[in-house]
């Protein structure tokens, strides 16, 4: 007895986490830091002693000089942010098996958020509802609710058919320790181990579970082709009254084979959100507020798992593991969330798109860590419910108080006192709780409320996710934590051609911007609130749509038209002053490349990121920008569109071979292909002129190497506009609007330059 308690007194001793601080990242990161910084030092000596000097000394016209001054000054203005991300960059480790027994586990509600069956199948939708049941967690602390912004009946009924297949789905993986829960992942794996594969039991038991999976796909994909010939359509995605159902909850059948062999099942609650078309709806922020509200009432966990509906649990210990951080008592009382990465199943070798946004969480998420946690991304995170709440839940906070805050239901305000104690749903009280979640989920509920304002998930962008993190939580006082483990916890779509990447990209630049340029500008709102160096990463988060679109333009436009021109705009070659500009570009150069080889990367694929991050600057980040300030000024709506997760198999071959499509918006095209044409133009009059007219290369052969090092990186558009005939080129008549469009635009350049 004695030594069961002193080994139980010696693992609640133990540390459930670790953290360790990159050191080598961290040296290598602040020496490329302080040189880059003396090389920029010296740059803008450089412009700036120019524009001291007798105009009648200057080699080029003002106006091109200050033009490519100013861009040169807001991408070092972008990298004197990101240092923010490179000052103290830490990863973490944890330690599961130290966690206490089952019954001490807090509750957890699962969200996961769906819009549009037609863009978000419905049985990858239900693959994750599945695979979030099938978490390695105790059944009666687990919730699952789906958010059905497109109140599609579809969805509700693959709701029902998952809720049958789960009752035969769960034991399966509990009983054999499957890893890979997700129904659709584990079957299609030829190759997948997980069970006993040398077990003749296990194996009848697979092709069993194996028929029911098929089973519930063709009678799924039935009711979807009986949906498609009475497709409801926009109409009703922006017309319905609310609906919420607990499902299962009169499944008989469920009830007895529970009785049979002690199969508890989570509680599973579809919810679609009453929407009008008087209403403001709020996009996926109002989808997630209605089930913070609904699940207060149902089960009222203490924590959430946020999931996007492709984005399915690919190990079942991921609750146990951020559990490792929530229930440590050293951080847990101002610890607002656990972030795990975005990892995809479809991400190609190539990743032509940067689909996978290595970047932000192989590099960026480890530097946020080391201030005060990254920010909320969007999915993947288990988040403690109070701090969404913002405004106290003492007992004593007065009454009148707490319903401006968060509405008048008193069922809802209840929940507040409970001290995040469940209130699971039972049959006793269903048919209250129901009408009293339909009330929650009516569009009338939120008014005169604090909800997306100061309660809840924010308001006014369409980032909710940056929104959120930056003014909810780090603002006052909360952190996060960022976890990646070497198994992906969870695993998802990515976009696998260029429109889906762009429209997605736009939708992100014009939330970022309308943060930036409201009265929450991390540089304004932020320092007061939290570290110098927290808000400079919020704010290259929030400003670099703005920060890149603009100096790239410039780089790809003016040297070109100054060198058609013979107007240098950098030194000569023989100039003290030379070195300097190659340095700068060269260190720029250098530092991505070790980051992506340091992550596992290669130099293809940092070929293929320098190359995405232009196409983007001066396309969806421009056109986001544009849309934010636009928004800002009354002129534009804000607008939100699910990504499509349709995969088609075209473009799927296309993107595996490592080429683009380019069936995308001219809106989209045109811009790139009038840059490419532009740099043809001026690298080969350029080259032409100064090297057998002029005969001064010295003076424009940074000019000259800036229109080859833009051709080369985008040798893919040109190929799309000359060499390929497959149906992803790019369309003939874009390429002649562009040339078309660029003869009319050269001239009146011409005129601006000479005068």
């Amino acid at each position: 007895m004695r030594a069961n308690k002193a080994m139980e007194r010696q693992q609640n001793s133990l540390p459930l986490h670790v953290s360790h601080v990159k050191k080598s990242s961290l040296i290598i990161n602040r020496s490329l830091a302080l040189l880059h910084f003396t090389s920029l030092a010296f740059l803008v000596y450089y412009r700036v002693s120019y524009l001291f000097q007798v105009s009648n000394a200057r080699a080029a016209p003002l106006l091109p000089w200050l033009l490519v001054f100013a861009a040169e000054l807001l991408l070092s203005f972008q990298w004197l942010l990101g240092i923010a991300y490179r000052w103290r960059p830490i990863s973490r480790t944890v330690f599961p098996e130290r966690l206490p027994e089952a019954e001490q586990l807090p509750g957890i509600d699962v969200f996961i958020c769906t819009a549009d069956p037609t863009k978000e199948p419905t049985v990858e939708v239900m693959n994750t509802v599945l695979s979030a049941m099938a978490l390695d967690y105790p059944p009666e602390k687990l919730h699952v609710y789906l958010s059905d912004d497109g109140g599609a009946s579809i969805t509700l009924l693959g709701m029902r058919e998952a809720w049958k297949f789960a009752r035969w789905w769960l034991p399966f993986c509990k009983r054999f320790g499957i890893k890979t829960i997700c129904p659709e992942a584990y079957f299609s794996d030829p190759e997948n181990d997980d069970g006993d594969s040398g077990n003749a039991e296990f194996i009848v038991e697979r092709e069993k579970i194996k028929e029911k999976y098929t089973e519930f796909k063709e009678r799924v994909t039935r009711a979807i082709e009986k949906w498609g010939l009475e497709n409801e359509g926009i109409s009703r995605s922006r017309d319905h009254p609310s609906v919420v159902e607990v499902i299962g909850e009169n499944d008989n059948e469920a009830a007895n084979q529970e009785q049979q062999i002690n199969n508890k099942m989570p509680l599973l609650v579809y919810v679609a959100r009453e929407k009008r078309p008087s209403h403001r709806h709020n996009f996926k922020a109002g989808g997630l507020n209605v089930l913070l509200r609904v699940s207060g009432v149902m089960s009222n966990s203490p924590y959430i798992l946020m999931l996007d509906c492709d984005m399915y649990c690919n190990d079942p210990t991921s609750a146990r593991q951020a559990m490792c951080f929530h229930i440590d008592p050293k951080i847990s009382s101002s610890l607002a969330f656990v972030q795990f990465p975005q990892k995809f199943h479809d991400i190609s070798q190539d990743d032509i798109y940067d689909s996978q946004l290595r970047y932000i969480f192989w590099s960026l998420w480890y530097g946020m860590d080391g201030l005060k946690g990254p920010i909320v991304s969007g999915t993947n995170f288990y988040m403690k419910r109070e701090a969404l709440y913002s405004v106290s839940k003492q007992e004593g906070t007065d009454l009148t108080e707490l319903k401006n805050s968060f509405g008048p239901s008193n069922e809802f305000l209840k929940s507040l006192r409970r001290n995040s104690k469940p209130s699971r749903y039972d049959n006793d009280s269903s048919s209250t709780l129901l009408q009293e979640s339909k009330f929650l989920a009516s569009c009338a509920y939120e008014s005169n409320s604090k909800w997306g304002e100061k309660v809840g998930f924010m308001y006014h962008s369409l980032v909710e996710d940056y929104f959120t993190g930056f003014k909810q939580l780090h603002c006052k006082g909360w952190r996060s934590v960022y976890l990646n483990p070497e198994r992906p916890q969870f695993l998802g779509t990515s976009t696998t051609n260029l429109n889906d990447s762009l429209v997605q990209g736009t939708r992100w630049s014009s939330g970022l911007v309308q943060v930036a340029i409201s009265k929450y500008c991390p540089l304004i709102y932020g320092p007061p609130r939290m570290s110098l160096l927290e808000s400079m990463a919020y704010a290259d988060l929030g400003m670099f749509p703005l920060l890149n679109c603009l100096p790239l333009w410039c780089f790809a436009t003016v040297p070109q038209l100054c060198l058609l021109h013979g107007i240098p705009l950098y030194p000569e070659v023989s100039s003290s002053s030379f070195p300097i500009f190659v340095f700068v570009f060269l260190s720029a150069l250098s530092k991505h490349l070790y980051e992506v080889l340091s992550t596992g990367g290669s130099i293809k694929i940092w070929r293929n990121e320098q190359r995405i991050w232009m196409i983007r600057a001066v396309t969806c980040q421009l056109y986001g920008s544009l849309n934010a300030i636009m928004h800002k000024f009354g002129l534009a709506e804000a607008s939100f569109s699910a990504t499509n997760k349709v995969a088609d198999d075209e473009q799927m071959k296309l993107y595996g071979m490592g080429k683009f499509d380019f069936r995308t918006s001219k809106m989209f095209l045109a811009p790139l292909v009038t840059i490419i044409l532009l740099n043809i133009a001026a690298f080969v009059c350029g080259a032409i002129r100064s090297t057998i007219i002029a005969g001064d290369w010295d003076k424009m052969f940074v000019q000259i190497s800036l229109s080859f090092y833009i051709l080369v990186m985008n040798y893919a558009i040109i190929e799309g506009m000359i060499v390929r005939k497959d149906n992803g080129r790019i369309p003939p008549s874009v390429t002649l609007s562009s040339a078309l469009l660029s003869g009319i635009f050269l001239p009146l350049v011409s005129i601006i330059l000479r005068h």
